[in-house]
């Protein structure tokens, strides 16, 4: 086990024994067990595998905004058996989580961020069981805190962070980071904040001309409304490498959310910015499903309940990314919208998307993908709902003749039998077009499942 990873469990053990934190927040959980037999299990064009999936797991979701100690955790722990044993079983983890722990009131935090997921090894391949690896990455370090009358503030940030794969040993890395942000509330509701950060990136197995600082100054507004949200942020990066490169762009990340009413809401989130795998991690956790970092958000409900599409493993409680895992810099161009509609029987969702990815030095893996994916639930009776969701997907990889277009199509049924039980039935059809050998393929996917919630 490597050294940093053996302190940031250290860490955890430590703010969670504390005796000065008092955890009293709210622990929720389930426990989830399912069968999914799939006809082509290892996504082949020419050599389906048909097999059979017990997935037992739990999902879990700790809070507490105390005035000495604030955590938010959730994840999810889960176990593959493939009972015709044509490939080892495995155990997933997916997992966000941020403590913090006030030491001295308005002058001194210690932080601690974990976020964890489940990642394709080789993202030009198909989603097998055997292309599958788990990735982490954590972040902690003190936060110092300043006050200048009412309104306005400030703090000096010191992280240490590590980033750690499975099986691609040129995620692994280790950074060190040093903020100061300088805040101004505006009214209750906005602030803005001038922010400078720096960061030095040394990765573990690459050579050190791979290394680099980055640089950022950039200003945020936030706003939260009764019915609107936003947070704005934009500046700029500059990348230095130990190779003697520098390259600069503009930097900007927007999160905006509207709920003109009951039934509608409206989510938009864009980001343009440098980036490799760890920094979009760490960046944009959960915001993004084609950079894999959903895969690091989750949530202690039915795990089942949310079967609409999103790829390999969406009918269990972990799904897998999709992110280019390496110490690659890109430039990241994403955009991703929601829109939900709400009646007491019908619900619909719609969420189309946009990615666009160019690397600096090699350009296999710059791409172009266009999504959306529907969703339509329908109460048949008052535990009873029906849900059919589709996804349409299209890579395109510029550097040489390749275009994925993905189509899933399925149906969920789940009823809640009483406050503590559920179950969830569910058919899947899934189907890749690719201008690639050997990457075209057809799915079918049943799945059956029972959920106990605390």
């Amino acid at each position: 086990m490597p050294a940093s990873t053996r302190l940031a469990r250290a860490i955890v053990i430590g703010l969670a024994s504390a005796p000065t934190m008092a955890l009293a927040g709210t622990f929720d959980y389930t426990l989830y067990a399912g069968l999914e037999h799939s006809n082509n299990i290892a996504l082949s064009s020419d050599r389906p595998i048909s097999e059979t999936v017990f997935t037992p797991g739990t999902t879990f979701q700790y809070t507490q905004f105390g005035s000495t100690f604030q955590a938010n955790v959730a994840g999810t722990l889960e176990y593959r058996k493939y009972l015709q044993n044509d490939f080892d079983s495995q155990t997933q983890t997916q997992l966000a989580a941020q403590a913090n722990w006030t030491a001295i009131p308005e002058r001194l935090d210690f932080s601690l961020e974990d976020y964890a997921g489940v990642q394709p090894v080789d993202q030009l391949s198909a989603n097998s069981p055997n292309n599958e690896q788990q990735t982490n990455v954590v972040l902690f370090g003190p936060t110092f805190r300043m006050r200048f009358g009412d309104a306005t503030r400030a703090q000096v940030e010191l992280r240490y962070i590590d980033s750690y794969a499975s099986k691609v040993d040129e995620f692994d890395s280790t950074r060190g980071l040093a903020a100061l942000r300088l805040y101004r509330d505006l009214n209750p509701t906005d602030t803005l904040s001038g922010n400078v950060e720096f960061q030095r990136v040394d990765f573990d197995k690459q050579p050190s001309s791979e290394n680099y600082d980055r640089k950022e100054a950039y200003l945020r507004y936030t706003s939260n409304l009764a019915h609107f949200d936003a947070d704005i942020l934009l500046g700029g990066t500059r990348l230095s490498f130990d190779q003697g490169r520098n390259a600069t762009a503009p930097l900007a990340r927007i999160q905006i959310g509207w709920q003109p009413s009951t039934e509608n809401s409206l989510s938009v989130a864009g980001i343009y910015q440098y980036a490799d795998a760890a920094q979009d991690i760490i960046t944009t956790p959960g915001l993004f499903a084609a950079s894999g970092a959903s895969a690091n958000r989750t949530e202690a409900i039915d795990p089942f309940a949310n079967t609409g599409g999103l790829g390999r493993g969406s009918s269990t409680g972990i799904g897998v990314g999709s992110a280019v895992i390496g110490s690659d810099v890109y430039k990241e161009k994403r955009f991703e919208a929601t829109w939900v509609w709400q009646q007491p029987r019908l619900g619909v969702t719609v969420s189309p998307s946009y990615s666009q990815l160019r690397y600096l030095d090699d350009n296999t893996f710059n791409q172009t993908g266009k999504g959306v994916s529907a969703g339509v639930s329908y109460r048949l009776k008052p535990t009873l709902t029906l849900t059919g969701f589709g996804t349409y997907d299209r890579t395109k990889y510029d550097s040489f003749d390749r275009t994925d277009k993905t189509v899933r199509l399925g149906l969920d049924l789940g009823q809640q039998v009483n406050r503590h039980w559920t179950w969830h039935a569910s058919v899947a059809r899934e189907r890749r077009t690719s201008d690639a050998v050997g990457q075209s393929y057809r799915e079918t996917e049943f799945f059956i499942g029972v959920v106990y919630r605390r």
